[in-house]
């Protein structure tokens, strides 16, 4: 936004008729008190849930509920040891929650330590200083170079304010107010002074309104659920079974003690127990692997997130740009070259403290040290009522004088006909349609008479790393929408540079003036969006989640707080504000957005060792489970026993865990739980696995005659090498020896917890003794079923994705039909 004064109204104007109150006596005290009554405190109020509730609250629901039974019944047949590890999973699921809870309250915090402390009140006719939180609509307050802005003020009397704002609204330069204009809580003057009157507080305030979005933004994780539908499944199917089992037994007239307590430890083994813990380990792996990449995880479950995700909405300034003025190719007019014109304009500029616009153009002079010839007389900086900084120079060639500052107040300055006139305009014009700022300069020599120089340009530009960011990210399915508060010219210019597209929808054609959408397919179609507030990047997300996609947002400034915390994925840039590093996903502590990228592959590979961990887990729960129900009603025979089942979850723990370091794949295309497809794959080769077990128990029964009890280990030690033997098949779609190769610490842990199973098989620890020749027959037996297993699992990939393409093509056609002129992405 170029430096300009708001017009100001007429004199006599009744600037606070709404609300009122006295500019020259200001508020009493006795109405300042029925106000602060009525308004409440200018402050960000927050609810507030005692810890104790909120920790609890962990422990309700379907999966809590089944674990804590399970306990209780470990407990009533004291079964210590169960009952102990048990428990320490619900405390260690309970507290990695609870921690996360935290989130929304400390964005609040951040957001609240940006609100002014004190004010400068007229009350009863007198000045004095008040807590800012004791502010109420109809204050009379003075506003001064420095202050935080207390509340939304309606601008009453003095010459000029400029303000900055940027933190809310993303505007990378101050904001030049007069009378009549509003300026927003917890904005900065940064030159003049003016009296205003306060026309709303605490959570009325703009800024109030940011926090509360802020508070208001809910959104549960695709991971959350995945993990909620994951364990649901398994317990259904094992209360079903064990349920079964149960029945059976009692009408056989089964001991009630020895089938409770096999039903017990059988549940134990095939409920989820430790799913989110394993889960929640494998992206703490991966946190700590970007923590290394500069990116700090805030929210354990963005990791998952942020490997469906397919659309980033990404702050402009700040983020895809340096948020720092840069000159552009001065436009000469009565200038011989351009260092003419940068040299007039560096003389009117404050080398002491220079702001952003003067920073720019002392960096595009060079050598500072031309300066040196040159002393400033007299300086007249620059307000928005003459529009332009004017000084007096003696220099080696005489006293000039120089000024710099918006186009038409030069073109006035110097009296321009009207053919250079429509040169300087057609200039500007052509200037900010390709998001150039500008500005005129001019000089006068000894007789006083204005020449002018030539138009100075300045833009932001693109981060150094930004177009080769973008372009990674395209090719990984990611679409990148820039979300500003600039102008859409600017916007469309960037973008542009960065190859995003330049169908940048402004906010007022997105929303009405209550901030209701007006086109969803335009939202969602939009290359980019400009000219937007807080709540706008707010909504914006949120109409892109509600079209089923999975959204991440870069952000910066306070003003997308709300934004970072709605989005699935928020990313807080380096150098963000306090509020914007609290409501965010992920923290990146160093410059630049290639980190994102890389985070995005490591995200992605987490995703793999998750999806693998999950197809595992129910594979084996069915295998086990449906084996040993249907061994128990076809043969009255229970093929483990219950020692048995606990040496296969003690071991099965180990490998399990070791899923977390994993080589894995990585996605070309953003990745999203598709449960139908883990559940189908799982019962595939869940049951190829009981027909294999079901065979291997025919021929020793059957043909071989071997006693039971041998027969329990034999089955122990298959569903053992043959359940391990699995990880190997299910970390990957494609055939167990293409690459990635699974990591060393896997196949380690894999191959020892085997092992000692072997030896216990072998030897007769806790179990009946089999000897090395069954126990090697077992393992050439589970080695020749990898082969099949394997080719089971690429059919059913093969059958999905051939179903996945079919419906895919269908509902482009559809959406063609419906929606002939929208973007196709692909």
């Amino acid at each position: 936004m170029n430096r300009s004064a708001s017009p100001a109204p007429q004199a006599g104007a009744n600037i606070a008729a709404e609300p009122e109150t006295d500019l020259q006596c200001g508020l009493s005290e006795a109405e300042a008190g029925r106000r602060l009554a009525e308004h409440g405190p200018n402050a960000i109020v927050e609810k507030h849930t005692s810890p104790l509730v909120k920790f609890l609250s962990f422990f309700w629901g379907p999966i809590p509920w089944m674990i804590e039974a399970a306990a209780v019944l470990s407990g009533i047949v004291q079964r210590w040891e169960d009952f102990v590890i048990i428990v320490i999973m619900l405390l260690i699921n309970a507290v990695v929650g609870f921690s996360e809870e935290f989130k929304a309250d400390n964005a609040i915090a951040a957001l609240k330590q940006n609100l002014a402390l004190k004010a400068h009140v007229l009350r009863d006719a007198a000045w004095r200083d008040i807590a800012a939180s004791n502010l109420v609509p109809g204050d009379v307050v003075l506003i001064r170079l420095g202050n935080i802005i207390p509340a939304d003020v309606r601008l009453a009397e003095g010459d000029y304010l400029s303000v900055d704002q940027s933190a809310l609204t993303g505007e990378s330069l101050p904001v030049d107010k007069g009378i009549g204009d509003t300026a927003y809580s917890s904005s900065i003057a940064k030159t003049g002074e003016m009296i205003a009157v306060v026309t709303a507080t605490g959570a009325n305030t703009y800024f109030g309104r940011t926090a509360k979005l802020v508070e208001s933004a809910q959104t549960t994780s695709h991971f959350q659920r995945a993990v909620l539908k994951i364990g649901d499944f398994l317990i259904l199917i094992t209360l079903g079974l064990v349920a079964l089992i149960l029945m059976v037994a009692l009408f056989r007239h089964d001991p009630l003690v020895q089938t409770v307590l096999f039903a017990l430890i059988l549940t134990v083994a095939a409920i989820p127990v430790a799913l989110p813990a394993v889960l929640s380990v494998t992206m703490a792996v991966g946190a700590v692997k970007l923590a290394h990449m500069k990116a700090i995880v805030s929210r354990l479950v963005s990791i998952e997130e942020m490997a469906g995700m397919d659309i980033l909405c990404s702050d402009k300034t700040g983020t895809l740009t340096k948020n720092e003025l840069t000159l552009g190719e001065p436009v000469l007019l009565a200038a011989k070259d351009a260092s003419e014109v940068i040299l007039a304009a560096a003389l009117t500029a404050h080398t002491d403290s220079p702001d952003a616009i003067d920073a720019a153009i002392l960096k595009g002079l060079g050598d500072a040290a031309m300066l040196k010839d040159y002393k400033v007389v007299k300086f007249t900086p620059f307000d928005p009522v003459r529009k332009r900084a004017d000084a007096e120079i003696s220099g080696k060639d005489g006293t000039f004088q120089v000024s710099k500052g918006a186009p038409q107040a030069i073109l006035e300055l110097t009296g321009a006909d009207d053919a250079l006139a429509q040169t300087v305009n057609a200039h500007t014009g052509k200037l900010a349609a390709t998001g150039y700022r500008t500005l005129g300069v001019a000089r006068a020599g000894s007789d006083g008479k204005w020449s002018y120089l030539g138009l100075i340009a300045l833009f932001d530009p693109p981060r150094d790393d930004s177009l080769a960011t973008i372009h990674q990210a395209k090719d990984m399915g990611l679409d990148v929408r820039m979300v500003t508060g600039d102008h859409v010219a600017i916007a469309r210019e960037i973008a542009g540079k960065l190859d995003l597209g330049t169908n940048i929808l402004a906010a007022d054609e997105a929303f009405d003036r209550e901030g209701r959408r007006h086109d969803g397919d335009r939202i969602e179609a939009a290359d980019g969006f400009a000219q937007v507030f807080p709540e706008h990047k707010f909504k914006i997300v949120k109409e892109l989640q509600s079209r089923g996609h999975i959204v991440g947002m870069t952000g910066d400034g306070v003003n997308d707080a709300p934004a970072l915390k709605q989005a699935d994925v928020g990313i807080a840039v380096s150098g963000a504000t306090d509020a914007a590093r609290a409501a965010a996903d992920l923290v990146l502590t160093g410059t630049g957005l290639s980190v994102i990228t890389r985070a995005i592959e490591e995200a992605r590979m987490i995703f793999e060792r998750m999806n693998s961990y999950s197809v595992f887990r129910i594979t084996e729960t069915i295998r086990v489970l449906l084996f040993m129900t249907l061994c128990i009603l076809v043969f009255n025979f229970y093929p483990v026993t219950a020692v048995m089942i606990v040496l296969l979850a003690i071991l099965n723990d180990f490998p399990i865990m070791m899923i977390a370091y994993d080589n894995a794949p990585v996605a070309r295309r953003p990745v999203r739980w598709d449960m139908h497809r883990v559940l189908t794959l799982s019962i595939v080769l869940g049951m190829v696995g009981v027909i294999e077990t079901f065979l291997l128990f025919w021929f020793v029964d059957r043909y071989l005659g071997l006693p039971r009890d041998v027969i329990q280990t034999i089955i122990f030690l298959k569903l053992l090498v043959a359940g391990h033997l699995t990880l190997y098949v299910a970390r990957n779609e494609g055939w167990f020896w293409d690459r990635p190769w699974p990591n060393w610490k896997l196949i380690a842990t894999t191959e020892t917890t085997q092992v000692i199973g072997t030896l216990a098989a072998v030897y007769g620890w806790s179990v009946t003794p089999i000897g090395w020749e069954y126990a090697l027959a077992i393992w050439a037996y589970a080695l020749a079923w990898i082969p099949l297993e394997n080719a089971a699992k690429v059919f059913v990939y093969r059958l999905m994705r051939n179903g996945r393409g079919a419906r895919s093509r269908h509902v482009e056609r559809i959406s063609a039909r419906l929606h002939p002129h929208a973007r196709n992405d692909g």
